[in-house]
C-alpha cells in the first residue's frame, strides 16, 4: 500500500493524501510531473495529507518554481499547519503565494 494518494479530480484539480515527506516527496513529485504537465491552471488539496515535515515544504516550493518556470498557476488549499509553522520559521511563507501568478487579477468595476 503507497503512503501517499495524487488523486486527479479532472480540470486542474489534485489532492494530495497521507504522507509529504522525505520518504515519500520524490515519488510525489515524479507522480506530480506526468499529472500536472497538460495543465496551465492547478490547484492541490492538501487537506488530506496525514503526516508532512520540511521535505513537504520543499516538495511544494519545488512545484511553484516549476509553475514560475513554465508560466503556469498553482495554488494549494487545505495546507497542513506544520507546513505554514516550517515556512513561517524558515521565513519563506511569502514564496507559498508566488506560484498564483494571476492571483486578484480581477478586472475593476467601471466607476460611473
Amino acid at each position: 500500500m503507497s503512503e501517499f494518494t495524487l488523486e486527479d479530480r479532472g480540470n486542474g484539480q489534485f489532492a494530495l493524501s497521507g504522507r509529504m515527506s522525505f520518504d515519500t516527496a520524490g515519488q510525489i513529485l515524479a507522480k506530480s510531473e506526468e499529472l500536472f504537465e497538460e495543465h496551465t491552471l492547478l490547484e492541490v488539496d492538501l487537506s488530506g495529507v496525514t503526516y508532512t515535515d520540511s521535505a513537504g515544504l520543499a516538495l511544494m516550493l519545488e512545484w511553484i518554481t516549476w509553475a514560475n518556470h513554465t508560466v503556469r498557476e498553482i495554488r494549494f488549499e487545505g495546507t497542513p499547519e506544520k507546513i505554514d509553522a516550517i515556512a513561517k520559521t524558515t521565513e519563506v511563507d511569502g514564496l507559498l503565494k508566488r506560484g498564483e501568478r494571476w492571483v486578484g487579477f480581477i478586472e475593476a468595476p467601471a466607476e460611473e
